[in-house]
């Protein structure tokens, strides 16, 4: 066994044997929703105004007192709160059962990210968006990137998510934005990168979007924010679910100067995909048990392109008998995927869902994870918690890019309440990588942190504010303890309407992939640079949230401006890095500290559900402007650039406009529902991509990377507008039947240099529930 997982698992067993056995209480019962009669997990149990437990995942609770008069507070949110008195003899136990009302007064959004606790999204001091599971479904989702891009805010080019212009594009390596499932990094050990097809679309509570930099509570690589996928426990009633689908490819066409050019190479066989996805979850006594899964087979509508990929996850937990407030578990979730990658265009018009020659590159990738964990709420209402992770990744390549990745993760977090205006959160975090691989050669990489995090509550003020110091080792370079910190502060001012700022710093350590890689793809060359620095920077933002109520719906109106810096940026930089004898005299990309950069703007948002007479109205919009300059070049760049390859080649279209980004953001996506009938409308707007690598659009060097782009942006200077639609019938509560329709209007795109986007795709879904 590996050192690293040795550490893990031998912490594992210590906090497991570690904890006492805790004796049955003065009172206890369970609780649960008035409405639906659902037990309710999470609830806070108050004695006294001093002495706090919370329900455990059956609604169950457990509070020891001293003999006398006593008075118990039920909490919620999302929930009217309710006292009971209660008087306890000598030697006596009383069972107290209790209901809970929902409240009319919240907006009813939960989420976790932001504290590491549950908080009303009103509350919290930074700006955060919620995805809703039905969304996913509704759109049938088959990669969570799909969804993640329908986002207000955020973007995502190619696989790399940006959020507020926060990144660009840099082919498979680094990631700005943390992602994490269940509070875990869902990162790759080399690339540092997302793979959104491994992620659990059938089982979903929710996915919670941080705006800004929140390195204080999820460490390197949340330079730019936070996407958290939070999975779904069992409720009270078993539950199952099946959707199965099947989609075609329409043929399409492009027109430039007028001119207007076929691009379905595939003649009258378009090609189509079909999946299914399923899910599973029953309480079985004090076991609870999710299993779900993913079928895909996408023939692609780019020629040679297909995918074929399944995928299974499992999620246990097991509450304690005999150890009041403990549960422990382990969630699994493993992948199978082959198919040939797309990478470079032949050409924009008749050639642009054709690749261009030796630029394909087939794969066969495993992927698996595995996390054990431990929670235990003791007798004074603190919460600790052991969450551990194996993520391993094996990726066979017909290009000589053969790798294998292995991240083994531990995190120690200790969680202490008091009379619902003081939360301190605080934690260990320890993670081993190990990469073998023919692109990256082989490595070894260590990361150690503490973090901690304290949240107060003071009549209408809400102040937060937290620390992490992270140090990082890769083979025998070690790098220094960084420190990073955050506060932030939200004002209920009016009866639904909250003010908020806040300040926060972000780290990145650059990945294995930025500072190794060395490989090239279609003529493309990239180079290593082991001397690459971490990046830093900050984000700050003042907002402002309104509470909308209209009959029976609720949502809320949020805008904010933001400011973000980032020192020492990384980008894929193009230059002449290798020798003249080198393959195209050493022209290529490496990854580079391109200097400082300032990203300004304004960020409003509109989300909201709930019934407006005989209607369903669901409503997800926002609008986001975006300034990304850079404010300092690097003048070793700069000379490097010019030794060559003259000032023509250097960088970018653009002196100072970021290179990848927008000026403009505009996200929508609204569902009505009328009966067994629904409706919904998608749109997604992007202003022109001012500032790409200049050697795409070099009139010498550019048609020989892939001829076309720069044809292509003279051409298209609007930016790209694209509608999704869908329409579905509900025969009854177990049978749903719905059309959606992807990219409406046939627009045809490109998204990033020499890939275009898919045509007009229309899809059946078969949805079963029981």
């Amino acid at each position: 066994m590996h050192d690293g997982m040795k550490k893990v698992f031998q912490l594992f067993i210590f906090i497991l044997f570690a904890i006492p056995v805790v004796a049955q209480t003065g009172v206890k019962g369970n609780v649960s929703a008035a409405a639906s009669k659902e037990l309710l997990a999470g609830v806070s149990v108050i004695a006294d105004d001093t002495n706090a437990v919370a329900t455990e995942g059956n609604g169950d609770y457990s509070i020891r007192l001293l003999p006398g008069k006593h008075k118990l507070l039920f909490k919620m949110i999302g929930f009217a709160e309710k006292k009971i008195p209660v008087e306890i003899k000598t030697g006596e136990s009383l069972s107290v059962n209790v209901s809970l009302e929902e409240s009319t007064k919240e907006l009813g959004v939960v989420v976790v990210s932001a504290g590491k606790f549950e908080q009303r999204i009103e509350d919290v001091t930074v700006s955060m968006e919620v995805i809703k599971p039905s969304l996913v479904e509704n759109k049938n989702t088959t990669s969570m990137d799909d969804i993640v891009d329908q986002i207000p805010g955020v973007s995502v080019i190619d696989g790399q998510a940006n959020i507020r212009g926060g990144a660009g594009w840099s082919y498979g390596a680094g990631s700005r934005v943390m992602i994490l499932v269940d509070d875990l990094p869902q990162l790759t050990a080399d690339a540092g990168d997302a793979k959104w097809s491994f992620l659990p679309v059938e089982n979903l509570e929710q996915i919670e979007v941080i705006k800004g930099a929140s390195s204080a509570l999820f460490g390197s690589s949340a330079l730019n924010g936070v996407i958290n996928i939070r999975t779904a426990y069992p409720k009270e009633t078993p539950l199952t679910k099946v959707n199965v689908f099947t989609g075609i490819y329409d043929r399409s066409s492009i027109t430039t100067n007028g001119t207007s050019y076929k691009l379905n190479w595939w003649g009258n066989s378009p090609p189509m995909n079909s999946g299914m996805d399923f899910f599973h979850s029953r309480r079985i006594n004090n076991f609870d048990l999710v299993i779900g899964g993913n079928i895909f087979m996408d023939e692609g509508y780019r020629r040679g392109e297909y995918e074929h990929r399944g995928r299974i996850n499992v999620n246990t937990r097991y509450r304690s008998k005999k150890i009041t407030g403990l549960s422990y578990g382990i969630n699994v979730n493993t992948m199978y995927t082959d198919g040939n990658l797309f990478f470079l265009w032949k050409n924009d018009t008749t050639g642009a869902y054709i690749p261009k020659s030796a630029t394909l590159s087939g794969y066969q990738t495993n992927r698996t994870n595995m996390d054990p964990f431990i929670t235990y709420i003791d007798s004074k209402g603190n919460t600790h918690k052991l969450r551990t992770r194996w993520f391993g990744t094996v990726n066979i390549n017909s290009t000589n890019q053969n790798s294998t990745a292995d991240l083994y993760y531990a995190e120690y977090q200790f969680q202490k309440h008091v009379n619902d205006h003081f939360t301190l959160a605080a934690g260990v975090v320890q993670s081993f990588s190990k990469v073998k691989s023919e692109l990256y050669g082989n490595h070894n990489g260590n990361n150690l942190a503490f973090f901690t995090q304290v949240d107060l509550k003071w009549n209408r003020l809400t102040f937060s504010i937290g620390a992490r110091v992270e140090h990082f080792k890769l083979d025998s370079a070690s790098e220094k303890y960084t420190p990073v910190f955050r506060a932030g502060v939200n004002y209920h001012a009016l009866k639904e309407t909250y003010i908020r700022a806040s300040f926060g710093q972000g780290y990145r350590f650059p990945s294995i992939a930025e500072k190794f890689i060395s490989t090239s793809v279609g003529g493309l060359y990239i180079y290593p640079n082991d001397s690459v620095k971490s990046e830093k920077g900050f984000s700050s933002e003042v907002g402002i949230m309104q509470g909308i109520k209209i009959g029976g719906w609720k949502g809320y109106f949020d805008v904010a401006a933001f400011l973000t810096e980032y020192k020492n940026m990384i980008e894929f930089t193009f230059g002449q890095w290798g020798l003249p004898s080198d393959p195209f005299i050493g022209l290529g990309f490496k990854a580079f500290n391109t200097g400082d950069t300032r990203i300004k703007g304004i960020d409003l948002s509109l989300a909201g559900t709930g019934s407006i007479g005989p209607f369903i109205l669901t409503v997800l919009a926002g609008y986001t402007y975006m300034d990304p300059e850079q404010t300092r070049f690097d003048s070793l760049y700069v000379k490097k650039a010019l030794t060559f390859t003259g000032p023509t080649y250097l960088g970018s279209d653009s002196s100072n406009f970021l290179k990848y980004r927008f000026n403009h953001l505009v996200k929508a996506d609204i569902e009505i529902v009328y009966k067994k009938y629904s409706i919904g409308i998608g749109m997604r707007y992007n202003s022109f991509m001012k500032n790409i690598d200049k050697i795409f659009v070099d009139p010498y060097l550019g048609p020989q990377i892939a001829p076309g782009i720069a044809h292509y942006r003279d051409n298209h200077k609007n930016g790209d507008l694209v509608f999704d639609a869908r329409t579905s019938i509900q025969f009854n509560r177990n049978i749903k039947l719905a059309l959606i329709c992807k990219n409406v209007f046939n627009y045809i795109f490109m998204q990033r240099p020499a890939d275009m986007q898919p045509p007009r795709t229309f899809v059946v879904q078969l949805g079963f529930v029981y």
